[in-house]
């Protein structure tokens, strides 16, 4: 069986609480193949196999360049940027890690352009301390509770 969308979704909430903020370093990859001696070659390499239909160019490229593409460098050069931490305290994400690029937009404030409708309508638990409580959904700003009676047919014998 598997869990409830709630187990999921706090455990979603506890790694991303967790997750660094990084910048994307685009010259990373650059200056990797800059300061490579042979950096032309490559290049003029890379468009002659571009050109090339054939799959046996390919993988004896891939297999010559073998350094550049799966060099010590891990993703950094096979992708052309490396990730580092926004915060300089925190350490460099692994492969494992969640990181994220952009902050989350507030969702607490009404955002037309994002369809973020702000805190206005949304249902809430009092009595919870959990992401359904009233505190946590309507940002800290107070709410005002109703009572429903709810009537349904049971299926009594």
């Amino acid at each position: 069986r598997l869990p409830s969308f709630r187990v999921i979704g706090d455990q979603l909430k506890d790694r991303f609480d967790g997750a660094t903020l990084v910048l994307q370093n685009n010259g990373a990859g650059r200056t990797a193949r800059n300061n490579n001696p042979n950096s032309n070659a490559l290049s003029a390499q890379r468009s002659s196999v571009a050109s090339s239909n054939s799959i046996h160019s390919r993988r004896n490229y891939r297999a010559k360049n073998r350094n550049f593409y799966n060099g010590g460098g891990g993703n950094k050069r096979r992708y052309g940027f490396q990730l580092q931490p926004y915060n300089r305290d925190h350490k460099p994400p692994t492969g494992l890690d969640l990181v994220y690029l952009d902050i989350s937009p507030g969702f607490c404030e009404k955002d037309p352009k994002l369809s973020i409708p702000g805190t206005q309508g949304r249902q809430c638990n009092d009595t919870s301390t959990g992401m359904d409580g009233c505190d946590l959904l309507c940002c800290g700003r107070g709410y005002s509770t109703e009572e429903v009676v709810v009537v349904e047919r049971c299926n009594c014998t």
